[in-house]
């Protein structure tokens, strides 16, 4: 086995260890929403991301609901997504249904 290719599959499989860490180490990170976009969650579970026009905003605004503050949107054990309105963080700005 030459040098190169045990220092690429070290490479993988330190991103590899990586990727499969903890995701509760992660520090919060806002979502990147841009108001040209429009983002689904269809019958099957799969989300998607489409690009949108405005020639026909007004038809897209009617039936739309204002999403209020202090929402949290998360996957259950079911993998059905959830929204949740109420406070999620401590006083203190940690997560409420963190761990520990």
């Amino acid at each position: 086995m030459t040098a190169r290719v045990f220092t690429m599959l070290c490479a993988a499989a330190l991103v590899t260890s990586a990727l499969a860490g903890p995701a509760l180490a992660q520090a919060p990170t806002p979502w990147v929403l841009s108001p040209d976009m429009g983002y689904g969650y269809d019958a099957s579970g799969k989300t998607f991301a489409y690009k949108m026009g405005t020639n026909n905003a007004k038809f897209l605004l009617k039936g739309a609901k204002k999403v209020p503050k202090n929402t949290l949107f998360f996957i259950g054990e079911n993998g059905q997504l959830y929204m949740r309105s109420g406070p999620f963080l401590e006083d203190d700005g940690k997560f409420k249904f963190g761990p520990g």
